[in-house]
C-alpha cells in the first residue's frame, strides 16, 4: 500500500518536473507521452490500492516540518473518501490529457502547457490524499498556481492575463481564511492530523468552533467560486478548453467541497456554520442559474453552471448529507468534464466561434459530438434515470428532510434552481445543436474519444448510489465504512421528490425547446445582435458584481494608491527634496559670485575682513569700559 500511494502522488509530479526540466529537449510525442503516461499511471496505483483497500491507511513517506512541539510529515492518508475521490480526479484528469493532445496539435507551448497540467494533478491529489493540514494547504495553493498559469496560458493577450491574476488574488482572500483557521486549530488541539482533530473537537467550546467553521467556509468560497468569491471563475474560461474542464470538473472547484466534507466533524458541531454552509451553497446555486439563463459564450454558460452545481454540494454538505454531497461530486465531474470537452470539440470544429447564437448544425454536421455533448446536457439538466437526476435529487432530499422554515426556503430555491439548469442547458443545447449553421472543420477521433466514457459514466452515474428503496448504493457503502453518515428518506416520500424533481426538469426542457424552436440561424444571428437591457443586462453581467467590487474595493484602492502617488510621493517627497536641491543650488549660485578668481579682488576683500573684525574688537573693548 505504501508504494501504491507514493506513486499515486509522485508520477505525475515527477512528470511536471520533468517536463519543466527538460520537455525542450525531449521529442513533442515523447513529452505527450509522458504527460498522459504519468497520469494514468497514476490511476492504475489508485485502482490497484482500491483494490487492497481493507482499512484506513497512514503512510509517512518523510519528515518535512518539525519544531520543538510542532511537526507536519509528509504523511498521506487514505480512506473511503480520499479513495473515492482520487480515482474520480486521476481518471477524470487522464480523459483530459488525451484531450488535451489533440486540442493542444498546433501550439508552441505545449510543454509548458502539459507540465502545468501534471502539476495541477499532483497538487489536487496532495490535497486529497494529506493527513495533516499544511500539507493540504501546499496541495491547496498548488493547485491555485497552476490555475494562475493555466487560466492566462496565452498570456500574451491582456485579457488572458488579467483573468489570471484576477483569480489568483479572489482566490487569495479564501486561502487567507484557510491559513488562519489552520493556525488557530493547531493552537486548539496542538496537532495539525485531520483524524486528530476531527476525534477531539468534542472537547472544544461552540463559541471557538464556529468562527474557526465560518473561517473554513470562506476557504472554501474562494477556491469553490461560492458568493460572494465567485466573480473569477467566469473569467477563467481564458485558459485553453481543456484547462476549463480540469478546473472545472475534476480539480480545483471542488477543493472547497472536499475540505468542508473532510472536517466535517468540526463543522458540524455549529448549527450556525451548517446554516452558512447551506445559504451559501442555495444562493449560490440559484446565482449561477439564473446568470447562465443570459450567457451568449458557450464555455461561459458552463462557467456558470459550474457555480450552481457547486452550489449544490454545498447545500448538501450544509443540510448535512455528505453521501449525497460527494455523490454529486463524481458525477458532475463526469458529465461537467463532457460538457466542456464537448465544447472544446465545437468550438474547434466552427474556428474558435464561442458564441452560441452563431453556432447550429452540429447535430447534423457533427452527429457523433452533438450526441455526447447531448447526453451532459441531460446529466446537467437533471433529466429522469440520469447521473445528474439521482445525485441533485439526493441533495434536494437531504434538504427536505432536514425540517424547518430556513431549510424549506432552501428547498424551494433549490427547485427553482433546477428549473432555471434545465432550462438554460437546452437553450445552449437547441442554439448550438439545432437549426443550420457553418460548416466546420474535422476533428480526429483523440479529440471526440475520450466523451464516449464520460457520456457513459455520466449517464449511468446513478448506479453509483442508487435509491435507498433500490437497494444500498455503491457509494453509500463505501463512504458509511469510512464513518460517513448516510442517511435515507422513507420511500413514499422519496419517490414523491423524485416525481417533483422530474417534472421540474421536464418543465424547464420543454420551455427551452418552445422558445427555441425557431432555430434557424439567420433569426438567431439578429437576436444575439440585439443589445441586452433590463433583466438580460442585469444577468449577463452576473448581477453586476464585478461592478459592484469595483466600487467598492477596486476604485478606492486605486484612488489611494493614485493620491499616494501623485501627492504624497512624487508632490511632497520627491517635490520636497526637489525644493531642497534647488534652493542649495541658488545659494551655491550666489555664493559662487563672490569668487571670481582675481587675486586682487581677494586682497580687498582680505583687508574689509580685517577691517570689520578690527572694528568689532574695538567695540567689545568700549562697551567692557576701555581696553
Amino acid at each position: 500500500m505504501r508504494l501504491l500511494l507514493e506513486l499515486i502522488l509522485f508520477l505525475p509530479l515527477c512528470g511536471a518536473v520533468l517536463l519543466a526540466l527538460a520537455g525542450g529537449r525531449l521529442p513533442r510525442r515523447v513529452v505527450e507521452a509522458v504527460a498522459c503516461g504519468t497520469v494514468w499511471g497514476s490511476f492504475a496505483a489508485t485502482l490497484g490500492a482500491a483494490t487492497l483497500f481493507a482499512s484506513p491507511a497512514k503512510v509517512e513517506i518523510v519528515n518535512w516540518l518539525t519544531d520543538f512541539e510542532f511537526a507536519a510529515p509528509v504523511t498521506l492518508y487514505l480512506d473511503p473518501l480520499s479513495l473515492v475521490i482520487a480515482l474520480m480526479v486521476t481518471f477524470v484528469c487522464g480523459l483530459i490529457h488525451l484531450h488535451a493532445v489533440a486540442y493542444m496539435a498546433g501550439d508552441p507551448g505545449y510543454v509548458r502547457f502539459f507540465a502545468l497540467l501534471n502539476l495541477f494533478v499532483a497538487a489536487m491529489l496532495l490535497l486529497v490524499l494529506a493527513e495533516n493540514l499544511p500539507l493540504l494547504y501546499m496541495g491547496w495553493e498548488g493547485v491555485g498556481f497552476c490555475s494562475y498559469g493555466l487560466i492566462g496560458f496565452w498570456y500574451r493577450e491582456e485579457k488572458n492575463a488579467t483573468a489570471a491574476r484576477k483569480a489568483f488574488i479572489v482566490t487569495r482572500i479564501g486561502d487567507v481564511a484557510l491559513g488562519i483557521a489552520i493556525v488557530w486549530l493547531y493552537e486548539l488541539f496542538s496537532t495539525t492530523s485531520l483524524t486528530g482533530i476531527n476525534e477531539t473537537v468534542f472537547l472544544m467550546p461552540l463559541m471557538v468552533i464556529t468562527p474557526i467553521g465560518i473561517l473554513l467556509l470562506v476557504g472554501a468560497m474562494g477556491k469553490s467560486a461560492q458568493l460572494p468569491l465567485m466573480v473569477w471563475l467566469p473569467d477563467a474560461m481564458a485558459g485553453p478548453t481543456p484547462v476549463s474542464a480540469l478546473i472545472h470538473a475534476a480539480t480545483m472547484v471542488t477543493a472547497g467541497v472536499y475540505l468542508l466534507i473532510r472536517l466535517f466533524p468540526l463543522v458540524s458541531v455549529s448549527p450556525t456554520v451548517m446554516a452558512a454552509i447551506a445559504v451559501t451553497g442555495g444562493a449560490s446555486a440559484f446565482y449561477g442559474a439564473s446568470c447562465a439563463v443570459a450567457q451568449r459564450d458557450l464555455k461561459r454558460v458552463l462557467a456558470y453552471s459550474t457555480i450552481s452545481q457547486i452550489g449544490f454540494m454545498m447545500l448538501g454538505v450544509g443540510a448535512g448529507a455528505l453521501a449525497a454531497a460527494t455523490f454529486h461530486l463524481i458525477v458532475h465531474a463526469f458529465f461537467k468534464a463532457l460538457l466542456f470537452l464537448g465544447a472544446g470539440c465545437i468550438i474547434t470544429a466552427l474556428h474558435h466561434e464561442q458564441d452560441i447564437y452563431r453556432m447550429g448544425g452540429i447535430s447534423r454536421s457533427l452527429p457523433a459530438v452533438s450526441r455526447l455533448f447531448l447526453a451532459g446536457a441531460l446529466c446537467l439538466a437533471g433529466f429522469p434515470l440520469t447521473g445528474g437526476f439521482f445525485s441533485k435529487d439526493a441533495i434536494l432530499a437531504a434538504v427536505w428532510g432536514r425540517g424547518g422554515m430556513l431549510y424549506l426556503l432552501l428547498f424551494l430555491l433549490g427547485l427553482a434552481t433546477a428549473f432555471l439548469t434545465a432550462y438554460y442547458t437546452f437553450r445552449m443545447v437547441r442554439l448550438v445543436c439545432g437549426g443550420e449553421g457553418p460548416a466546420p472543420q474535422p476533428l480526429t477521433p483523440l479529440m471526440t474519444g475520450p466523451l464516449v466514457p464520460l457520456a457513459i459514466l455520466g449517464l449511468g452515474g446513478g448506479l453509483l448510489n442508487i435509491p435507498h428503496y433500490l437497494g444500498e448504493g455503491l457509494l453509500g457503502r463505501v463512504l458509511a465504512s469510512g464513518g460517513v453518515r448516510v442517511e435515507h428518506a422513507a420511500t413514499a416520500t422519496e419517490l414523491a421528490l423524485q416525481a417533483v424533481a422530474a417534472l421540474t426538469a421536464v418543465g424547464g426542457i420543454s420551455l427551452a425547446c418552445h422558445r427555441y424552436a425557431d432555430s434557424r440561424r439567420p433569426l438567431r444571428i439578429a437576436e444575439g445582435a440585439q443589445p441586452a437591457g433590463g433583466l438580460t443586462a442585469f444577468l449577463l453581467h452576473g448581477w453586476y458584481a464585478d461592478r459592484l467590487y469595483a466600487r467598492i474595493f477596486v476604485e478606492p484602492f486605486t484612488g489611494t494608491a493614485r493620491f499616494l502617488w501623485q501627492r504624497v510621493d512624487a508632490g511632497l517627497i520627491d517635490g520636497g527634496v526637489d525644493r531642497l536641491a534647488e534652493l542649495l543650488g541658488r545659494c551655491g549660485s550666489w555664493l559662487g559670485r563672490w569668487s571670481s578668481g582675481r587675486v586682487s579682488t581677494y586682497l580687498i576683500y582680505l583687508a574689509v575682513g580685517a577691517v570689520l573684525l578690527l572694528g568689532w574688537l574695538a567695540g567689545s573693548a568700549a562697551g567692557r569700559g576701555g581696553w
